[in-house]
């Protein structure tokens, strides 16, 4: 089979689901880190920081990728955004 990537669910489903695991975990710890959010129990920390750090270094990464590719497209003279989804000869 194709591996781990067959058994995940979409990055949306994910989110939809930590938003209401989030919603009926009970609040043991005090204030919430960001405002707005409820506090997660403590001993999802180590899990929460794994999520964070996999997230910020996915839209970095994808930033990264996204700025090379333009250079690359403008050393070409092709045109980014307009380009976006064709192929470079127009097909």
């Amino acid at each position: 089979m194709g591996g781990d990537d067959e058994a995940k669910l979409p990055e949306p489903v994910r989110d939809h689901l930590g938003q209401q695991l989030r919603g009926v975990l009970p609040v043991e710890t005090g204030n919430p880190k960001f405002l707005g959010d409820e506090a997660a129990p403590e001993h999802f920390a180590p899990q929460i920081a794994k999520l964070e750090t996999r997230l910020k270094t996915h839209e970095e990464g994808t930033g990264a990728v996204e700025d090379a590719l333009d250079r690359i497209l403008d050393a070409f003279g092709i045109a980014g955004e307009a380009g976006k989804g064709a192929a470079p000869d127009g097909r």
